[in-house]
């Protein structure tokens, strides 16, 4: 038996060689990689080389950060105040004493309206003793003028009597010394008439000395008895001041305030007994912080808003005294004082210490205390780097920038306490 012829044809012949590729392909590859590589490492290599510069890392959400950037800059003091009396006189006891009121808190006054009275029987019979002393003093005064005129009344009768005396001895002798030169009369008789001329002009100079001499003395005498009538004067006007006062009467027109002391209560000396309001002169008191107080001046323009209304005032007086960091300061109405304030009321105040525009600046935040103003931290690529800067005004939000960093920059503002004053912080997300 033969073989059968086969079936399957061979595919010997149909196989051929495949060349192999160029070997610079594969090489291009790999050296389009190292590029990239390498142009990353140039690119990241400043960065990585700040990141492994920093002293520590810092979350971000322990920080806050804000933008430097031009703008309006307005510094003005906001606060709360209360409706205070520019003129609130308080009244007091005059004496020790009962008080009888004539009104109650509320009740509208004139000036001299009387609002009550202290009785005090003392300081009446206090004045009455001091009067009939001064009656006494005055009566004192009087009969001492009475007798300066008597005893110069007597004084000057002395003085023309010694200038008759004298007037005669002299005649006398004038005649005597005739009848001598005639022979009529001896010389005895002329000498004798000489010295009684001698003792009468002598007598006669006494009296002007003791005259003058008198007139003097009872001028002193005059004057004290009048000094004495007048300070004993003085004593009873003053008495009689603090009589007038025991009954009270309104030193302003306005309204009763504060009642202190209740109807037929007894009260002493110099006690408060009730203020009263003068409506016509109110003013907002209002405390300051001390950083601000320094620039607050008197004129300075403000706006108080209460009452659904925003009116115009101005600053009236600042306080030179600090009290728990504060300063107390007033600002009284330019516009008419609206009516329906009362006292205490309260209202907000806002007193514009400065506008200007163009101004670089950043919001405030407590990198301001912590680097006292010199010192703050700029923010780039997520490092924080420590920077010398300037700071200007201050307001309530913004803190104005002098010098030390640019317009866009990033500022932390919040969160430095933790940096320990560190050149360079990371900032992690």
């Amino acid at each position: 038996m033969s073989a059968a012829p086969s079936s399957l044809r061979d595919t010997s012949g149909q196989d051929r060689m495949l060349e192999a590729g160029p070997r610079w392909g594969r090489r291009a590859g790999l050296i389009l990689i190292l590029l990239a590589l390498l142009g990353f490492a140039v690119w990241a290599l400043p960065t990585l080389a700040t990141l492994w510069s920093a002293e520590q890392s810092v979350s971000v959400e322990r920080l806050s950060m804000a933008t430097v950037q031009r703008g309006r800059f307005e510094r003005d003091i906001a606060a709360d105040g209360r409706v205070v009396a520019a003129v609130s006189p308080t009244l007091h006891a005059a004496a020790t004493g009962v008080v009888r009121l004539a009104v109650k808190a509320g009740h509208a006054v004139e000036i001299g309206t009387v609002l009550g009275a202290v009785d005090s029987p003392e300081l009446r019979s206090e004045l009455a003793r001091e009067k009939a002393r001064l009656q006494g003093l005055s009566a004192d005064f009087e009969r001492a003028r009475l007798a300066v005129r008597q005893q110069a009344l007597r004084a000057d009768e002395a003085l023309q009597q010694a200038e008759v005396d004298r007037d005669a001895a002299a005649t006398e002798h004038d005649r005597m010394s005739r009848a001598y030169d005639l022979g009529v009369m001896p010389e005895i008789e002329r000498m004798r008439t000489g010295a009684a001329l001698k003792k009468a002009e002598f007598a006669l100079q006494r009296a002007r000395s003791d005259r003058a001499l008198q007139r003097e003395g009872q001028g002193l005498d005059v004057e004290a008895k009048r000094l004495a009538r007048d300070a004993q004067a003085l004593v009873v006007n003053e008495l009689q001041r603090q009589v007038d006062l025991l009954t009270l009467r309104s030193p302003v027109a306005g309204q009763v305030g504060q009642v202190l002391v209740t109807d037929q209560s007894f009260a002493a000396k110099d006690a408060p007994l009730m203020t009263v309001v003068d409506l016509s002169a109110l003013e907002v008191e209002l405390d300051v912080p001390e950083a601000f107080a320094r620039d607050l001046l008197p004129g300075m323009p403000a706006t108080i808003r209460g009452n659904g209304q925003l009116l115009q005032g101005e600053v009236s007086t600042v306080s030179p005294e600090v009290v728990r960091g504060q300063v107390t300061a007033r600002v009284r109405f330019v516009d008419p004082v609206p009516a329906g304030l009362r006292q205490n009321q309260r209202l907000s105040v806002r007193v514009m210490l400065d506008a200007r525009d163009d101004v670089l600046m950043v919001a405030r935040g407590p990198f301001l205390e912590a680097g006292g103003g010199r010192v703050a931290y700029v923010v780039s690529d997520q490092v924080a780097e420590r920077r010398v800067i300037r700071t200007g005004a201050v307001s309530l939000d913004r803190v104005e920038i002098l010098d030390g960093v640019t317009e866009g920059e990033r500022l932390v503002i919040a969160g430095t306490d933790s940096f320990n004053d560190a050149q360079r912080v990371v900032i992690s997300r």
